[in-house]
C-alpha cells in the first residue's frame, strides 16, 4: 500500500538544516528538499513527520505540514479509486437501456405493443447500440395495428418511452354503403405505378393519361358473366405543375437545428441539480435539438439553396394527397423590395385516382 506523504515546513530561530540532517541519519524518509529565506521545504512519510513532532521544541522551529490531496472535497475525491469507479460505473451504466415504457391509452394496445418489443429484444439491459433503429421498430408496432396513425420515440437518458398515437374515429358506414365505381385521372400525367385493391387495369404504365380519362374500371367480365366489385386502389402518375408564388421578403421559419446532448452527473457530494432524481442514476443523458424561430431577407442567389426547397416543403403541405416531388425548373424569380414573385415548373408524382359512380348500365 502506498504511504501518505506530507508536505512540511520547517521555520524559526532555530536551524531547520540540523533537524533535516538528523532525520536523515535516523533514515526517516525526506524528498524534493527545498530552501527558501528562513525555511525549508520537504515531503516526508508518516514516520519521519512523528520524529519532527517529538524534536521540533528541541531545535527551537515552527513546524507546518499539509498532507498530499488535501484541498477541496472535490478534488480529495477525485484522486482517489472510489472517484474512478464512481465515473467508470456510471459510464458503463450509460450504455445500456434500462427502462422501456409503453405510453398508451389502452391497456390493451399498451400490452401487445410490450410484447413485440420484447420479441424484437427492445428490453432493458440491452445495449443501445444493439437496439433497432426508430423506422424498424414503428414498423413492427404498426403492421398489426391498423388504429395506429403514428408511434412516437422519446429518449431521456436510458429510459425510453414509446407512445403509439391512435387514428381519429372515422364512420366506416359511408364507406359501406358507397357505391361501387371506376377509377378515373383526376389530372393529366404519365403512369408511373399502380397500387389497387379492387377492380382491373385499364391504363397502362408509362401510358399519357388526361383528365377524365378511365384508369382502373370496377366491372369484370369474364365470357357471358358480369361482375360488378368496384376498382379501389392508386395510380400514380408524374406531371410537371406550374407553381406560382409571392413571398414577403423578409420571413421567418423553425428549422431542426444540431442536435446536443447533455450529461448530468449524479456524483455523492456535488450538488445537485433536479431533486427528484433517483439515488441509483449516477448520469442522466439528454438529448435537445435546436428549433429556434430564425429570421432570414431572400436575396438574388439564394434561390437554389433556400427558396426551392421552401416553396417544395409549403407545396406537400398544402394538399392531403400522396405526392412526391421528383424535379424542379426555375421559370422566373423577381426580388422586389418587400416581395419575392415568381414561378417554379414542379415535377410532381402522386396518386391522380378519383373514384366515379357506375352507370347502372355497368358501362364506362
Amino acid at each position: 500500500m502506498k504511504r501518505k506523504l506530507y508536505d512540511v515546513e520547517l521555520s524559526g530561530d532555530g536551524k531547520p538544516a540540523h533537524l533535516v540532517n538528523e532525520l536523515i541519519r535516523n533514515k526517516r524518509r525526506v524528498s524534493k528538499l527545498e530552501h527558501t529565506e528562513g525555511a525549508i521545504w520537504f515531503q516526508t512519510d508518516a514516520r519521519g513527520l512523528r520524529y519532527i513532532r517529538s524534536n521540533r521544541r528541541r531545535f527551537k522551529l515552527k513546524v507546518h505540514v499539509l498532507r498530499l490531496g488535501d484541498g477541496t472535497p472535490v478534488n480529495r475525491l477525485f484522486h482517489s479509486w472510489v472517484a474512478l469507479l464512481l465515473c467508470i460505473v456510471p459510464f458503463l451504466a450509460s450504455l445500456f437501456l434500462w427502462q422501456v415504457n409503453v405510453d398508451a391509452e389502452h391497456p390493451e394496445i399498451a400490452e401487445r405493443i410490450e410484447q413485440k418489443l420484447e420479441k424484437s429484444a427492445v428490453v432493458p439491459m440491452k445495449l443501445l447500440h444493439q437496439l433497432p433503429d426508430e423506422g424498424t421498430i414503428r414498423s413492427l408496432i404498426m403492421t398489426d395495428e391498423p388504429d395506429l396513425s403514428w408511434v412516437r420515440f422519446e429518449k431521456k437518458g436510458a429510459t425510453l418511452t414509446v407512445i403509439p398515437m391512435i387514428s381519429p374515429k372515422t364512420s366506416s358506414k359511408s364507406e359501406i354503403a358507397r357505391e361501387p365505381g371506376d377509377l378515373v385521372a383526376r389530372t393529366g400525367g404519365v403512369i408511373t405505378g399502380f397500387q389497387l385493391k379492387s377492380g382491373e387495369r385499364v391504363a397502362r404504365l408509362n401510358q399519357t393519361v388526361k383528365k377524365g380519362d378511365l384508369l382502373a374500371t370496377g366491372v369484370l367480365e369474364q365470357g357471358d358473366k358480369v361482375a360488378i366489385v368496384g376498382a379501389e386502389g392508386s395510380v400514380f402518375a408524374d406531371y410537371w405543375l406550374e407553381y406560382k408564388f409571392s413571398l414577403p421578403k423578409t420571413i421567418q421559419y423553425r428549422a431542426a437545428g444540431e442536435k446536443r446532448v447533455i450529461i448530468e452527473w449524479n456524483i455523492p457530494g456535488l450538488k445537485q441539480k433536479a431533486v427528484n432524481r433517483p439515488f441509483w442514476k449516477f448520469v442522466e443523458w439528454n438529448e435537445e435539438v435546436d428549433d429556434t424561430l430564425k429570421t432570414i431577407t431572400l436575396e438574388e442567389g439564394m434561390e437554389k439553396d433556400f427558396l426551392v426547397p421552401l416553396l417544395k416543403h409549403k407545396l406537400l403541405s398544402e394538399t392531403s394527397y400522396e405526392k412526391d416531388i421528383k424535379d424542379e425548373n426555375i421559370l422566373q424569380v423577381t426580388f422586389d423590395n418587400d416581395k419575392v414573385t415568381g414561378t417554379i415548373l414542379f415535377l410532381i408524382n402522386e396518386n391522380i385516382a378519383v373514384k366515379r359512380p357506375l352507370s347502372q348500365g355497368g358501362d364506362d
